[in-house]
């Protein structure tokens, strides 16, 4: 093994913290709308990558709906996700939990059925051929009403031998938590996982509030956390999954820069932090190059590294006989690469 940089490719990892349009690299989102003649706002790749320059999340966001609009048939849902599996298992993501948005599909047309089923299908294909497990999370778009998440929620359950989880994502500014307290008090009575994204935006009050109103497993994001040095040792003795994705933070302005990130800080205050892409096809890297620019900004340790990628399988809704099986892995595969250069 040639530098620390090679240890990370190749310890065990889990991903939590994915959104699947987010994958959308801007030459499949290119292709896909040459095949369904689908008008596009950027030429060619280059120019959409030249476009990805943003301010802040909602910045983002304007231009991350706008591109959905080159998924339009099963095939493309398909074609989208068997290319983020087949990178995340390139990187030795052995466990994906994978959020989708059908709100901003059935918005424009698209059948719930349409996009599942393109999904799932690249799924199973994983579960049989990249040695990857995953599960699938639907998010709830928190800035529209707490009556169309019911409405998109009602057709989720047609399909809910195929959906782990519920979780909450989009603008975090102006959108509470509380606006969604009944719909996720039924997602529980339905047996969902759920998880929520809190403290990216908003601050460590928005964190509590999510987990009293919404009374979720897994905080998404959850920096702002470090505000509160109350509710830091509440997240630490609970052991509450906090699922943080560096390069996004700091393509969304959150932190400046990536020295400014407090993921170590999290890690020393014994939170259940994990390293996550978030969006990686507009942040400039998947799971690997999280934890490695992350290393190499804060300095982080081959410790540091066992302990994130052990904190991925704890945090994930795994059976504790297949958390085990993977935390043992990640134990031999330490023990047998104990040599490891911490250079990169």
């Amino acid at each position: 093994m040639d530098s620390f940089a090679d240890f990370i490719a190749g310890i065990p990892k889990a991903e939590l913290h994915l959104h699947i349009e987010g994958t959308l690299e801007p030459e499949l989102m290119i292709a896909l709308g040459k095949r369904n003649g689908v008008s596009l706002p950027y030429p060619d790749a280059a120019a959409a990558r030249q476009a990805y320059n943003f301010s802040d999340l909602q910045s983002f966001l304007d231009i991350y709906y706008r591109a959905t609009a080159a998924l339009i048939t099963e095939e493309d849902f398909y074609d989208l996700t068997i290319a983020y599996l087949k990178k995340a298992a390139s990187q030795n993501v052995r466990h994906a939990e994978i959020f989708f948005d059908p709100q901003s599909h059935t918005s424009r047309g698209i059948t719930f059925e349409t996009l599942i089923r393109g999904i799932e299908r690249a799924l199973m294909e994983a579960n049989r051929s990249l040695n990857m497990s995953t599960k699938l999370i639907m998010c709830i778009l928190r800035h529209l009403s707490e009556k169309e998440g019911f409405e998109i929620f009602e057709k989720a359950l047609v399909w809910k031998h195929w959906i782990a989880g519920i979780g909450l994502d989009s603008s975090e500014r102006g959108n509470p938590a509380e606006k969604f307290r009944n719909l996720f008090e039924r997602a529980h009575h339905e047996g969902f996982l759920a998880v929520a994204h809190a403290g990216e935006e908003g601050s460590a009050a928005s964190v509590r509030q999510t987990l009293d109103a919404l009374h979720v497993t897994r905080i998404d994001h959850g920096v702002h956390c470090m505000d509160d040095a109350v509710l830091v040792a509440e997240l630490a003795e609970q052991q509450i999954p906090l699922t943080v994705c560096p390069l996004s933070n700091v393509r969304l302005k959150v932190f400046d820069s990536m020295r400014q990130h407090n993921l170590k800080a999290m890690l020393q205050k014994g939170l259940l932090v994990t390293v996550n892409s978030d969006d990686p096809a507009y942040f400039g890297g998947y799971v690997n190059e999280n934890y490695i620019e992350a290393a190499k900004a804060l300095q982080l340790d081959r410790n540091d590294i066992i302990q994130l990628a052990k904190n991925s399988f704890t945090a994930s809704s795994l059976s504790k006989i297949h958390k085990q099986l993977y935390l043992t892995e990640i134990d031999r595969y330490a023990a047998t690469h104990e040599s490891s250069s911490l250079h990169f």
